[in-house]
């Protein structure tokens, strides 16, 4: 209780700030500072103020500090906050388009990720848009592979295991991999992995990297199952009332922020999968058994995915192909 009136004083505040200050914005963050897109929200931030002359000043609260992760798109849609970045797959319950990266092996390398991302863009704008929210630049996580206790050679190895989720998306592929969904915010994994509450979860080198996943299980199976991406949203009404030179001023600010993301996702990549071997995890390729069992699962959600919005889905999966 008393965490929850922490953060709401400080929410209270923050908006009271903004009231006082219009050039003081706050931009919230699900990830800690450790996160390669969390550092690009300082960038970015550092970027919009030097490019203003402090006429706007954001601040980025990250660890979900100042709103909860699957709070930050109505805080922004409402006008609590400004700014603020989003796992976009957390929004899938609202469009189907949002769910486009957390297809799995629709998009498993990096090239075509971006491609898939392109394709996407324009119905996730408009999508955004009737929310009351501005698309300013996405970051990509590495490819989602599989965390377990326990060698994984094929899919009876994971039955019956509590696996996590973090998205309608990722639900529904526990359900399919005869797992037991269990949503578990990044911040949680450790604990959860060490109460039983989860036995396995499909999430990138950097999460168990930077959440010291050696701690609490020891084999990583590398099955590049997608690559989700993080996205920077505004406030529409806040965007539109800036002068026109503010407005592009965040703007070059944004795809700066973009082109570092999606370059220095592939270093991040790889750094960070060396670190969970050199911790001693187990880190090793998927055999074909699994692979080929996954695929038919992947197959199966870009079917239903594309049932659930044929007209914004289908012309997604027209310009990716």
């Amino acid at each position: 209780m008393f965490k929850q009136l922490a953060t709401a004083t400080l929410l209270t505040g923050a908006l009271f700030t903004s009231a006082v200050n219009a050039g003081q914005w706050h931009m919230p963050t699900p990830y800690g500072d450790a996160n390669l897109p969390t550092k690009i929200a300082y960038e970015f931030a550092e970027n919009i103020k030097a490019g203003t002359d402090g006429e706007i000043d954001v601040t980025v609260h990250s660890g979900a500090s100042l709103v909860k992760h699957p709070e930050i798109p109505r805080a922004v849609r409402t006008g609590q906050v400004q700014l603020g970045e989003i796992f976009i797959g957390i929004m899938g319950n609202t469009h189907p388009v949002f769910k486009h990266d957390n297809i799995p092996f629709l998009a498993t390398n990096f090239d075509d990720a971006r491609k898939l991302w392109e394709a996407a863009k324009p119905e996730v704008e408009k999508q955004l848009d009737k929310e009351g929210m501005v698309l300013l630049y996405s970051v990509p996580w590495p490819a989602q592979s599989l965390y377990t206790k326990a060698p994984v050679n094929s899919m009876s190895d994971l039955k019956g295991l509590k696996m996590r989720a973090y998205s309608p998306s990722t639900s529904r592929l526990a359900d399919l991999m005869d797992t037991t969904p269990t949503t578990v915010q990044v911040p949680e994994i450790p604990q959860a992995f060490s109460t039983g509450i989860i036995d396995a979860m499909i999430t990138s080198p950097s999460t168990g990297a930077n959440g010291q996943a050696w701690d609490y299980l020891s084999h990583y199976t590398d099955i590049k199952a997608w690559i989700p991406k993080n996205v920077v949203v505004a406030n529409k009404r806040a965007f539109r009332r800036l002068s026109d030179e503010q407005r592009q001023v965040i703007l070059d600010a944004a795809a700066k922020a973009e082109d570092r993301g999606w370059t220095g996702v592939r270093v991040t990549a790889a750094e960070d999968t060396a670190t969970l071997a050199e911790n001693g995890i187990t880190v090793s390729e998927p055999s074909e058994e699994l692979m080929q069992e996954l695929q038919k699962i992947g197959d199966v959600m870009i079917k239903e995915w594309e049932q659930e919005a044929p007209k914004e889905v289908g012309a997604i999966l027209e310009n990716y192909r």
